[in-house]
């Protein structure tokens, strides 16, 4: 098991990114809210990971913290929940919203994400309220900076549209949902976070 990785980060466009581990490639999935706190090309970076097993492909996935690496361990064990919707969940919502999402059964905000439907939701709530209070979830872990400098893509509109489709919505509801927040001057990464942050609230 491949539990932390530490190397240069050579390229990212969400949700893959590549770290350079000694000359070793390391090709990785991660949430926006770990992409938020990537730093620029170039940068030494270190990301926990967890290392999913299949008989077509083992995948490696990277967190910033264990908040959200933990939070993602004990999602995919939710039936019907595979990585990629683990992914999904933890790019519309900060660690702690889901944790609130869950005491309070609020099934509707979570129903707004890709993949979440109703019966799915009611499951998140019932087989996750033991395991938020033990998980410990704690808003601090997920305070964000900054953006960083260096960081804007050459279209940064198309590569967020491009990103969510990647995460699992249709093109047109992507290209609806960067249109409604006005993403001039931010990166891609801010793009794709405020757009699925405006989809949870609504």
């Amino acid at each position: 098991m491949i539990g932390r990785l530490r190397g240069v980060l050579a390229w990212k466009q969400p949700p893959w990114l590549l770290i350079d581990a000694n000359g070793v490639g390391y090709e990785l999935e991660a949430s926006l809210t770990t992409f938020q706190t990537l730093p620029e090309i170039g940068a030494d970076v270190m990301l926990h990971t967890h290392l999913a097993v299949r008989e077509d492909a083992h995948t490696l996935y990277g967190f910033a913290t264990p908040s959200e690496r933990a939070l993602f361990r004990n999602l995919i064990r939710v039936t019907g929940i595979g990585p990629r919707v683990a992914l999904l969940i933890l790019s519309g919502m900060s660690v702690d919203l889901f944790g609130r999402c869950v005491r309070e059964g609020d099934a509707a905000a979570l129903t707004r994400l890709p993949g979440i439907g109703k019966k799915t939701a009611e499951r998140l709530i019932i087989e996750m309220r033991d395991r938020v209070g033990e998980l410990g979830l704690d808003p601090t872990v997920v305070t964000l900076p900054g953006e960083r400098s260096g960081a804007l893509a050459i279209n940064p509109v198309d590569d967020a549209i491009s990103a969510l489709v990647a995460l699992g919505y249709r093109l047109p509801d992507a290209a609806r949902m960067v249109q409604t927040i006005a993403p001039e001057g931010l990166t891609s990464e801010a793009i794709i976070r405020q757009a699925l942050q405006a989809s949870v609230r609504r």
